[in-house]
């Protein structure tokens, strides 16, 4: 049996139940790198070029990692899932960039996943992953296809219904065949949960807690409700994306703004904004600015709070403590004008 590794990072918070079932269709082993860590930062850093971002620094790390434990490594080209925005270019041409980083590696298969206005791109995309691996052309991979999307479709109602990806993920690990119907996901807020904070980035730095300091989490402990871009229903997003004359030209990029939009289109939907970006992130540089702007406009506090491999964790928190704070201080003020 065939060995696949898989980078539990970048995209991997994605689309990762769409890869895992359409390999395990075709008989293939998945195994993943382990959680982002300090050693696999420091590979990472030493494995690749100095001026990219941390979360393409951590990617090379993660396939360090996996390289003597696969016998193929799933990095797919990651161009377009809306036939609109593109990913980053770093996304883009990373399967080279890993390709020719120095370490011995083990093939890397890296499918191109490109959405056309008339299709999702995701037969293409399958087609070639079973053609790399040796599988023969018949309906076993066609109907592995039609399973990874339905296991995708499944996943996505996980997040919006409120669990955070590892959680879908071990629940889809567990009961495969469930739908969302009847899966206990958190309730929104706990009695003591107050304010409610719009904590807004990409999927791969929000949800690795060693990337971002595990920011969910402590706003979780500070009796914070934290909503992300993953809560937004489509048909939301779908709307916001019509508001503005030109969007952005990359798919995460997008989400992150359009659902700032959307948290921020009504009073008191949240309190707070956080914005939590990667340093050297090309594309941030204006969505960060974008961000900040429509939320002066609404007049909610804005923090921008970036990561990279110096990160401590003790700074961190510190910000994180006192803008909780000063939101805590407004309501009360608000209130106290209310009453």
């Amino acid at each position: 049996m065939l060995i696949v590794g898989i980078p539990q990072t970048l995209s991997f918070y994605s689309y990762y139940p769409l890869w895992k079932t359409f390999l395990e269709g075709l008989e293939a082993e998945v195994v993943l790198s382990r959680p982002t860590n300090r050693e696999i930062l420091e590979w990472g850093i030493r494995d690749t070029v100095t001026d990219a971002c941390i979360p393409i620094k951590i990617l090379h790390g993660h396939v360090i990692d996996l390289k003597d434990r696969a016998d193929y490594l799933l990095i797919p080209r990651m161009v377009s899932v809306d036939g609109r925005a593109t990913f980053c270019p770093k996304f883009l041409g990373l399967p080279d960039m890993v390709r020719f980083s120095g370490a011995k590696l083990p093939p890397v298969i890296d499918s191109r996943v490109q959405a056309t206005r008339y299709s999702h791109g995701l037969f293409s995309f399958f087609a070639d992953i079973a053609r790399t691996l040796g599988a023969k052309r018949n309906f076993r991979w066609v109907a592995s296809g039609f399973r990874a999307c339905r296991q995708q479709r499944i996943y996505q109602q996980l997040l919006l219904a409120g669990l955070l990806p590892r959680e879908a993920m071990r629940h889809l690990e567990t009961d495969p065949g469930a739908d969302v119907a009847g899966v206990a996901v958190p309730s929104g807020s706990n009695p003591g949960e107050k304010l409610k904070v719009a904590l807004l980035g990409y999927p791969y730095v929000l949800y690795d807690p060693f990337l971002s300091s595990n920011l969910y989490q402590k706003l979780k402990d500070m009796g914070v409700d934290p909503v992300t871009p993953e809560l937004v229903p489509p048909r939301q997003i779908r709307r916001m994306s019509t508001f503005l004359p030109q969007n952005f030209f990359w798919h995460y990029s997008n989400r992150v703004g359009w659902s700032s939009l959307y948290y921020l289109e009504k009073p008191g939907r949240v309190d707070g904004v956080i914005h939590v970006t990667a340093f050297a992130c090309g594309p941030d540089a204006m969505v960060g600015k974008f961000v900040e702007l429509e939320s002066k406009k609404k007049r909610v506090p804005f923090l921008t709070l970036t990561v990279d491999e110096h990160t401590g964790e003790g700074g961190m928190q510190t910000r994180l403590e006192a803008f909780v704070d000063m939101l805590r201080a407004k309501k009360e003020r608000e209130g106290k004008g209310a009453g």
